[in-house]
């Protein structure tokens, strides 16, 4: 007897106050809103059953809803500048059960990475299989030999992150990743448990950094145009 299909939802983040680069996630970039390529990339991904942008901003919420998204108007509590993301996810899950909506997997897909295409929505979300892998992510890998970090302590000195790693020689060093901050995957029965995107048996799906730029700063714009102005020229 062939097993069940997954029903899969996508949520998008898309607070609407921003403090180092004010409203980012309805910057123009390529002739569009921000938030709008990431949108139709979890269209065109065909991963999912919905996509909802979680926002407390009403132009976010109606430009979103142009784009073929679900408007989710979230409240002022799970607005504020340090509220995490799994709240928010998990406000949406709670909605959506309240509304007679079950889900198996769940998509975190943040807004400023533009870049972001729907091939690696479609192989972070096919790394979920409920039960055996509950949780994967989009990865770079380092482009620093993780050794070389420092922390500066309380007294303005300097101390490496790994003192044991700090002789060995770089191209000896194990290969490192880091999340990228564009997509996440996780199967809800273990979201609505652990309340985290990361958990046991994480899985990560790595991306090149031309595609995993994660909008904060002015810096990041410029390198985000200049990543996605050469490959227009390919």
């Amino acid at each position: 007897m062939a097993s069940k299909p997954l029903r899969a939802i996508a949520v998008i983040p898309a607070r609407g106050g921003s403090k180092r680069l004010p409203g980012k996630t309805m910057l123009p970039f390529l002739g569009k809103p921000m938030i709008s390529h990431t949108i139709e990339a979890a269209i065109a991904s065909g991963c999912f059953d919905k996509i909802t942008v979680s926002s407390d901003d009403d132009d976010i919420l109606r430009i979103s809803a142009k784009y073929g998204a679900t408007p989710h108007k979230r409240s002022d509590a799970l607005s504020d500048d340090s509220t995490p993301t799994a709240p928010v996810l998990l406000d949406v899950i709670e909605n959506e059960a309240a509304n007679g909506d079950q889900w198996d997997v769940l998509a975190c897909l943040y807004a400023t990475a533009p870049l972001r295409t729907s091939l690696d929505i479609r192989q972070v979300v096919g790394l979920i299989e409920p039960g055996q892998g509950d949780f994967a992510m989009a990865v770079c890998e380092s482009d620093r030999p993780v050794h070389q970090v420092l922390r500066q302590n309380k007294s303005g000195v300097l101390e490496p992150v790994f003192a044991e790693l700090v002789g060995v020689n770089s191209q000896y060093a194990d290969k490192y990743l880091y999340g990228n901050g564009s997509t996440y995957a996780v199967s809800v029965p273990a979201f609505q448990i652990t309340k985290s995107l990361y958990g046991p048996g994480l899985r990560g799906y790595e991306m090149p950094l031309s595609r995993s730029v994660d909008l904060n700063t002015e810096t990041d714009l410029a390198l985000l145009n200049f990543y996605a102005n050469q490959a227009n020229q390919l």
